[in-house]
């Protein structure tokens, strides 16, 4: 059993290839994709059509003898030999002429289909809406495998960890790609505490984003009731999702910057505003004590405080005149009762009794006697001198 190296079965193949004669001039038409230019000056891209695909190189030396340089989705028609890349095990055309022949049949469907939504109004500016400034929650319609979801998560948790994300998984390369990205858009916008929708995945060549060239996806992104930011691929890539959403971003990455602010920039603004509250606030203070310090000194002037004591004095004058008036009036009052008193004294029976005079009473009925006929032998008296009283008894009466 003979055994083969790698080097040695690719070398092998490449020897098949490159000694067949109808491959070393050929002619091959197809869709340019994936053009990228070298720093040596060197072409690589791919020719396609429908069902396959071919790597193109065509070096520097050739390139500068073309006029035409192939754009993403054009038709051409280039002339060279196939051969191997033994480093990656890859056959490839080595082109050494390139001619126009048109826009592919992938460019012409993207065309036709942006000129129609575009006269339908889709893209038009009037109908885009602003992201929320502040958002809470944010969707993400994206591959869980994607390195773009993994892009988005590291901008986000940078700039505004406070935000909560929902994935709402899907493929986001294929033919069955665009019916499961209308479905995870239409999940996400269905939930009431979304504030905006990402819809995000990493660069790669036309056919490899081509489900967001989708007709479904495009309408589906219009219909949604959140804005949509669209990142999809780099920043020289464009998709008619790109034109219908409201937001477009020329990658993942700068789609999670459009949708979250900056927290060091919030923290900034916060510092900002609360020195210029501070310096209002102080502003309103000062004026207002300049307002109080006005209105003082009016009341100072329209005061009726001088008024009032002038008044005070009046009736501490009055106060002292009635006093002294009472006074007059209490001692003219005193001289005439010690006068009234006097003679009250006089006509006193207290004063008959000073005398050695008596009052004799009868102390039952409390009776002055007057006359020998009110007692008997036996009677109680009641006998008051000047100086008190005693009790008696009548032994006889004449």
């Amino acid at each position: 059993m003979k055994t083969w190296t790698v080097s040695t079965l690719t070398r092998y193949i490449q020897e098949l290839l490159e000694s067949e004669p109808q491959l070393g001039d050929v002619w091959l038409s197809g869709e340019v994709s994936n053009v990228t230019r070298s720093s040596a000056g060197h072409l690589y891209f791919t020719l396609k059509d429908a069902t396959a695909a071919i790597k193109c190189v065509m070096w520097r030396s050739a390139v500068e003898k073309v006029t035409w340089a192939p754009a993403q989705g054009a038709a051409a028609l280039a002339h060279g030999r196939i051969s191997v890349y033994a480093v990656q095990g890859n056959y490839q055309l080595v082109v050494d002429q390139l001619r126009p022949a048109g826009l592919g049949d992938l460019y012409s469907q993207f065309e036709q289909l942006r000129e129609r939504l575009r006269d339908e109004g889709l893209f038009d500016d009037a109908r885009k809406r602003q992201l929320p400034e502040l958002p809470r929650v944010l969707g993400i319609v994206t591959s869980p495998q994607a390195a773009a979801l993994r892009d988005v998560l590291n901008v986000i948790r940078r700039r505004y960890p406070l935000v909560r994300l929902r994935l709402a998984p899907t493929l986001v390369q294929g033919a069955t790609a665009p019916p499961q990205i209308v479905a995870a858009l239409q999940a996400i916008d269905a939930d009431d505490e979304v504030d905006a929708i990402l819809v995000v995945r990493g660069g790669g060549s036309l056919e490899e984003l081509w489900a967001f060239n989708d007709e479904q996806v495009a309408r589906t992104i219009a219909a949604c009731r959140h804005p949509v930011v669209v990142g999809v691929g780099h920043e020289t890539d464009f998709t008619i999702a790109d034109f219908v959403a409201d937001v477009r971003a020329p990658t993942p990455s700068a789609a999670a910057e459009l949708a979250v602010p900056d927290q060091a920039e919030l923290r900034q603004r916060v510092r900002t505003q609360v020195r210029q509250m501070e310096q209002a606030l102080h502003r309103r203070l000062s004026l207002a004590r300049q307002a109080t310090d006005q209105q003082r000194r009016a009341l100072q002037r329209l005061s009726p405080r001088a008024q009032i004591d002038a008044r005070r004095q009046q009736v501490d004058d009055l106060s002292q005149r009635a006093g002294r008036s009472l006074g007059h009036t209490l001692a003219l009052h005193r001289s005439q009762l010690a006068g009234l008193q006097a003679r009250l004294a006089a006509l006193s029976p207290l004063a008959v009794l000073e005398r050695g005079y008596a009052i004799v009473r009868q102390q039952e009925s409390g009776a002055i006697v007057r006359q020998v006929e009110q007692v008997a032998p036996g009677d109680l008296l009641s006998i008051r001198v000047q100086d008190g009283e005693f009790g008696a008894t009548v032994r006889s009466g004449s």
